[in-house]
């Protein structure tokens, strides 16, 4: 199986295509960064979009979203973000697996203004040939 990678930098890549499975890395805000869960949670799920647009598909087909939080109490200001994405009359079936969990700040020091980070796995909508 070919695995093709996309938005790569010196130490990742934001996305990657193994087979028939889209991965992509932890999505932080970076415009928003220091403002609110909701606008932070906004700039995420539109950088997830054009993640996955790049990769031939869309949030449509999402398996999995581990969301991280920094403070749980912020859980409804994430989730009125997110729960649009997914009224009964814009999907095609129920939402993903989605755990969410408060972050216990392991990262850098300057993971502080950080205040949401999501990560999404999906099966690819393309067919082998493509690849």
């Amino acid at each position: 199986m070919s695995i093709e990678r996309k938005e790569v930098g010196p130490r990742m890549s934001q996305i990657v295509v193994h087979g028939d499975t889209v991965y992509l890395a932890g999505v932080v805000a970076h415009q928003n960064a220091g403002k609110s869960v909701t606008e932070q949670s906004r700039e995420i799920l539109a950088t997830i979009d054009r993640y996955l647009a790049q990769a031939g598909t869309d949030k449509a087909k999402l398996l999995s979203a581990n969301i991280w939080l920094t403070d749980m109490a912020t859980f409804g200001e994430m989730n009125a973000v997110w729960t649009p994405g997914w009224r009964p009359a814009t999907r095609p079936r129920a939402p993903p697996s989605r755990p969410s969990s408060p972050h216990r700040n392991t990262r850098s020091r300057s993971w502080w203004w950080r205040r949401v980070e999501m990560r999404a796995m999906e099966p690819a909508a393309r067919s082998r040939r493509q690849r």
